[in-house]
Formats: C-alpha cells, structure tokens, sequence
C-alpha cells in the first residue's frame, strides 16, 4: 500500500470518530461508543480500498478471539438497537459481520451506515417495534432478509437436500427462560409471531449427509451455516461463516465451549459428525 493510502486512512478514521454522530437519535445503544464506533469505522474504512470490499469471511476474521457473551441484547427493558463488539454471540456475530459487508459492499465508510443496515439485518421489515419486532426464531430471519433482497438461501440448491415442516413455538413455550415475555402484551406479540411459523416448510441438509467431498464445489467463503436441531419448538441453535481451507469448508463462529470466537480447526463435516447436528441451512449475501 502506498503511503499516501496510510495517511488517507488515518485522516479518514480521525475524522469519523471525531463526529460520531448522535446515537440516541437512531436508538442505538453501543456498549462502549468509542472503541466500537472507531473498530466500526476502522473496518469500514480499511475494506473501502480493496479490489474486492466486503468479503464476509475476510471481516469475520477481524473478530477471532472475541469473547463469546450469551444475552447481549436482552439486558435492557427497553429494545434498541444494541451494538456490543467486546462480546458476541453465534448470532449477534453474524449480523454483525453481515453488516459491516453489506455497508462495504456499498462503499461507505461511516458506523452509522453500519448500524442502519445491522437494523435491516436483525429486525422484522428493518424497523424496530419492541422485543417482538427482532428477529428471534432463524427461520423468520431467513424469510424477511430474503423478502428484502439482503441474502438468499441456497440450501435447495444442494446435494442431498429434503424438507422438514415444523411448528416454531419454543419462546411461548417456555416463556420463563425470556424475561421479556413476563409481560403480557411482549408475550401475546411473540406467540402472534408464532402463529405464522406454525407448520413451517423448510429446506435442510440431513446431518449424517454433510460431507465436505458433496459440498465443497457447492460452498463458498462467507457463506452462513444455520445448523438445525431436532428440539422441539425450535428450528436453528447454532450459526456459523464459511472459510474454505485447501478446498474444505471450515467455520468461523462464536463458540461457547472456547468461550471466544475462533476458525474451527474441524471441518464442517467433522464438526457436524462430532456435535450430531440434526442438519444444516446454507445461505448467502446478495451484493447484486
């Protein structure tokens, strides 16, 4: 990189952290507004110069060794957008990382972009209406980023792929695990949102079928897994992003048991073989 990039980039930096912008006003909650609204732009900035900006395994990389932090978003009454880069989750991770490659893909520079399209990301339609307005079940994610035009699911697309139908019920179903839902109204919007995910139709690859030598011609760095399980109620427990390593599909994910997030040193069919997934999901950022 020429000089002249290093100093375009600091002044660039500087000069975005400097203004930050009003976050109230965009009901944003940062956990520490300084040093995530400069790694925000930081990231933003460094992927604007590049041939190819917004790579999705690329930016998950910047994150390895984060601490994994479970509830990051449900430690407030009151919802708002909440950005907590000092720990994420499997989930909070990959909206995360999708953000910031969607924001790169359109060449802006600024958190602020980030955060209006981590909003799109994480919230039913883009717009924030309370708790029951997020995008809670994975399945619900997947149909409202699709509908919108932010990714599309490929899993039909793939070798071995069947169909499951279930009814997504699990938050009503135990609704003492989501305080949340103590209240009434919050619980009657949840189970509304139930209501239309009942008997759900869905695509999947079937655990026992995940095998790197079907799969890897088919996959592509970046690409989201959604590992589906047999609980029921439920749909999708765990997320995870694509690298390809000598051809073979590996992860990047927030893993609880290490406690951080980390490049997995197992395959994806080995991870699968030794978690005894129920299946996976497979989808994909549009930038078209």
């Amino acid at each position: 990189m020429k000089k002249y990039n290093f100093i375009c980039l600091g002044l660039s930096i500087a000069a975005a952290i400097c203004n930050p912008g009003p976050t109230k006003a965009q009901n944003t909650r940062f956990n520490n507004e300084y040093a995530d609204t400069t790694k925000l732009t930081q990231i933003l900035i460094s992927e604007s110069i590049l041939e190819t900006p917004g790579q999705v395994d690329r930016i998950a990389k910047l994150f390895i060794d984060t601490p994994y932090g479970a509830g990051t978003l449900d430690k407030y009454q009151e919802e708002a957008l909440t950005v907590n880069l000092d720990s994420l989750d499997c989930t909070t991770f990959v909206e995360t990382v999708l953000a910031l490659a969607y924001t790169a893909c359109e060449h802006r520079q600024s958190w602020q972009d980030f955060t209006y399209n981590l909003r799109r990301f994480r919230y039913r339609h883009g717009e924030i209406d309370g708790y029951a307005s997020r995008l809670h079940y994975i399945s619900e994610w997947i149909l409202d980023n699709a509908a919108r035009g932010n990714l599309r699911e490929i899993t039909a697309d793939l070798p071995g792929v069947r169909y499951g139908v279930k009814s997504l019920d699990y938050m009503s179903t135990h609704r003492n695990k989501y305080p949340a839902l103590s209240d009434d109204n919050t619980f009657a919007a949840i189970k509304n949102v139930e209501a239309g995910l009942s008997n759900h139709r869905y695509p999947y690859i079937k655990g026992s079928s995940v095998k790197n030598d079907k799969l890897a011609n088919h996959l592509r760095n970046g690409d989201i897994i959604c590992f589906t399980t047999a609980i029921k109620g439920l749909d999708v427990t765990h997320m995870a992003i694509i690298t390809m390593i000598d051809g073979i599909p590996h992860l990047i994910h927030a893993s609880r048991s290490s406690g951080k997030i980390i490049l997995d040193p197992l395959s994806l069919s080995d991870y699968v073989r030794r978690n005894r997934n129920d299946g996976i999901r497979v989808l994909r950022l549009r930038i078209d």
